[in-house]
């Protein structure tokens, strides 16, 4: 059984596909606020997660709490020079201990949208770019 709380960490700090996408099923869903829809497979949900991991200048995850099936991660984060982001996630796992379903909540709305945008701009070449905000 994979240590989801510890592998999803552990990805953040190597701010890699591969150690992301260890973790995941392959049909694995992410939802974020800073996506427009849902966004399916391991190989897209990976290239978001990394990208992400590296627009935080620092992340802390500050509460945990695991039920059978799913794992909820509260955390604080800062981005864009310094900006405060906070945020929950809530991680479901598969009966083989793998990620299947990932909703991930980032507020305040300002950053929120920024967040969007910077990840549009970095996977532009990877995502299609109608999964996140088109505005300014």
């Amino acid at each position: 059984m994979i240590d989801i709380q510890k592998s999803w960490t552990q990805a953040f700090a190597d701010q890699s596909e591969s150690s992301f996408a260890d973790a995941f099923a392959d049909n694995v869903v992410l939802e974020a606020s800073v996506l427009v829809r849902p966004i399916e497979g391991r190989d897209c949900v990976k290239s978001i997660m990394a990208t992400a991991s590296k627009v935080y200048e620092a992340l802390t995850f500050t509460h945990q709490v695991e039920s059978d099936q799913q794992t909820y991660l509260e955390w604080d984060a800062k981005a864009f020079g310094g900006q405060t982001l906070s945020g929950v996630t809530i991680l479901t796992k598969n009966p083989d201990g793998l990620i299947v379903h990932i909703a991930i909540h980032h507020r305040p709305l300002s950053a929120v949208l920024r967040f969007s945008i910077e990840l549009r701009d970095r996977l532009k070449s990877k995502i299609k770019l109608d999964y996140f905000y088109a505005g300014k």
